[in-house]
């Protein structure tokens, strides 16, 4: 860090000391608060963070150990250099216990004073620069280890729109039909987020009463509903430095729409029945599987409220736009229950099983899909699921040919055919030949397929 970028704060109860070294720092590029004694130097510290303190320690009223407290309550980062005129062992000793980075005693040359403050910036600015290297190999960590399971293009979209825009405090609206995992999304950008240290906090505002959910959100003092014996802290307070997600925010009454809005806005909340505003410091991200520009038309949901939320729109696809996710997804979820039953063997999928999952429309999306699967696992009681395992709705599904010579009726049958070939050929370890016989087709149109899909090795 050069001296032009630091700014330090100059602390003596004499005048003339506080002039010299205001002279000697600004002099050396330095940006200079100076602060005549402690007590000036506690309220420029209440209202501003300095990047240095260089502080004298006997000074009547307020002491510089008590500047030096102040200040890494304020920043802990904040290196402290201490002056005395009347040093001792006992302390210089107490001075360091207390995290001050240097202890000099007056009189002191001019260049020692510059050498130690460039070396405490120095030391400040790597102490940052790893701080930031860490956050971020965890972030990028955190981002393979947990990706959410998506083979299709729109969704793999939507997960680097969110990974782009997760180091940010910015505002996220996720859409998309109910099922498709906008929580998922939600908590994974939370997790690659610079708040990922704090809690991620989440509420359903369709399934709570509109005084009960004010209540959740914002707080209350005692006294101000019946009910109401003490006073509750709202959960955006609580969720302070972390994420809140709002699911469902179409459900929202007018009232508390508005109420949410001054949140967004003021970034302070005002607990059910106080007259004082309480700050909050969270990360808002919201969901809906609503059309809600349709909801404003209506009259149902506030113009600016939505334009609040909609910093970072993000849309999730439905499950049937997605078919060739369907292997992996299962593979995850039947994963999941072996590894719940944890003396149970590997669940695997029968090839009519597989079928019955890629042709099926799933409305309910990603959370039927584990649902029948964890349906399928418990009925079944075998290590193979098989088809008659799965429910009936979903073995109701129109059947057609998944692999044929002809070509397909439309796009989202090449979707589909696309996917399952994969999955075969995967289950026979890549053995074509193999793989054709199971699909039913002759090795000649398997390496067309294969061609065409852009699978050939």
């Amino acid at each position: 860090m050069s001296s032009e970028s630091v700014r330090i704060l100059l602390v003596d109860d004499e005048t003339g000391i506080l002039d010299s070294l205001r002279i000697l720092f600004r002099g050396e590029g330095y940006e200079v608060l100076t602060a005549l004694g402690g007590a000036e130097a506690l309220e420029i510290l209440s209202s501003d963070k300095p990047d240095l303190v260089v502080t004298d320690i006997r000074m009547p009223g307020t002491s510089g150990l008590e500047v030096l407290a102040q200040t890494r309550k304020t920043d802990p980062e904040i290196p402290v250099i201490l002056m005395t005129a009347q040093a001792s062992l006992q302390s210089a000793v107490r001075a360091v216990n207390e995290g001050a980075y240097y202890y000099l005693q007056k009189p002191f040359a001019n260049d020692d004073l510059l050498a130690i403050c460039r070396r405490a910036s120095e030391a400040r600015e790597l102490r940052i620069e790893n701080r930031k290297l860490k956050k971020e190999i965890k972030r990028q960590g955190k981002r393979f280890k947990n990706r959410p399971i998506g083979m299709n293009k729109g969704f793999l979209e939507v997960l680097e729109l969110g990974e782009t825009v997760a180091p940010t405090d910015s505002t996220i609206l996720l859409s998309g039909e109910s099922g498709t995992g906008k929580e998922v999304i939600a908590r994974y950008i939370h997790e690659l987020s610079s708040r990922s240290e704090g809690s991620f906090f989440s509420i359903n505002c369709g399934a709570l009463t509109e005084s009960l959910l004010e209540s959740e959100l914002f707080g209350h003092v005692k006294g101000s509903f019946t009910g109401a014996v003490k006073d509750k802290e709202g959960l955006l307070v609580a969720a302070k430095e972390g994420t809140f997600f709002l699911d469902e925010i179409g459900e929202m009454s007018p009232a508390t729409q508005v109420k949410l809005l001054r949140v967004l806005q003021e970034r302070e909340v005002l607990p059910v029945g106080s007259t004082e505003s309480v700050p909050v410091d969270v990360r808002v991200m919201a969901a809906t599987n609503r059309d809600l520009e349709e909801e404003i038309r209506r009259g149902s949901f506030r113009s600016d409220l939505y334009y609040r939320l909609n910093v970072i729109a993000l849309h999730l696809p439905p499950l049937r736009e997605r078919r060739e996710g369907i292997p992996l997804l299962a593979s995850h979820f039947l994963g999941k229950v072996t590894h719940q039953a944890s003396d149970s063997d590997p669940l695997s999928l029968a090839e009519e099983a597989m079928q019955a999952l890629m042709i099926y429309d799933w409305p309910g999306n990603v959370r039927e899909l584990e649902n029948a699967l964890e349906r399928a696992a418990v009925v079944g009681g075998t290590a193979e699921i098989r088809a008659e395992h799965l429910p009936q709705r979903v073995l109701e599904a129109p059947t057609p040919q998944l692999v044929a010579d002809r070509p397909l009726p439309n796009p989202a049958m090449e979707v589909i055919e696309r996917a399952y070939i994969e999955w075969v050929l995967q289950a026979e370890g890549g053995n074509k030949s193999r793989a054709a016989e199971v699909l039913g087709i002759d090795p000649s149109t398997l390496y067309r397929k294969l061609h065409r899909y852009g699978l050939a090795e």
